[in-house]
């Protein structure tokens, strides 16, 4: 039993070490999912990562049109192309993080642990307001003649409520 725990905290530390070793790799959670990406040599504060990682991570692949995912397309400014995209040698680097403000993505890095959480652009998380239908009631008007919401399906529909508290 204790040769185990030796065992295993020795692999521990081996773990702890080599990450710390490799200043080039951080995790970034995109979508709910923690991958490891391998990050660009440099002292900027935003988020360059191989393109390769982008499309593993993210599941965006650069395309002349921009950048795409499955229907989603999100053209890049011409003008600030070299914002995005950078060659460094033979590997093309994609700053991740320019791409969240483009799109409204919010995210948050915490420097000293080495992650990236990239969390829900806008449009997603305000997606389900179009899929939201009010539950059927009904309700007397002022004359007592019951009318019920499912009456109106199809039409646009006014409700004022009031309350006394």
């Amino acid at each position: 039993m204790i040769r185990y725990l030796v065992l295993l905290a020795m692999v521990t530390i081996c773990a702890v070490a080599a990450r710390a070793a490799d200043q080039n790799t951080l995790t970034v959670i995109y979508d709910g999912v923690a991958s490891e990406v391998t990050v660009a040599p440099n002292a900027s504060s935003d988020l360059w990562i191989p393109t390769g990682d982008l499309t593993r991570v993210t599941r965006f692949v650069i395309k002349p049109q921009g950048v795409c995912r499955d229907e989603l397309c999100f053209p890049l400014p011409k003008n600030r192309k070299a914002e995005f995209v950078s060659m460094k040698g033979s590997t093309t680097w994609f700053n991740l993080s320019e791409f969240a403000r483009l799109i409204k993505q919010p995210f948050v890095t915490d420097q000293k642990n080495g992650v990236w959480y990239f969390g829900s652009r806008a449009a997603e998380q305000n997606s389900y307001l179009a899929s939201l239908e009010a539950p059927n009631f009904t309700l007397p008007d002022l004359n007592g003649k019951l009318h019920s919401l499912s009456d109106f399906r199809g039409k646009k529909v006014l409700l004022v409520t009031w309350a006394s508290w």
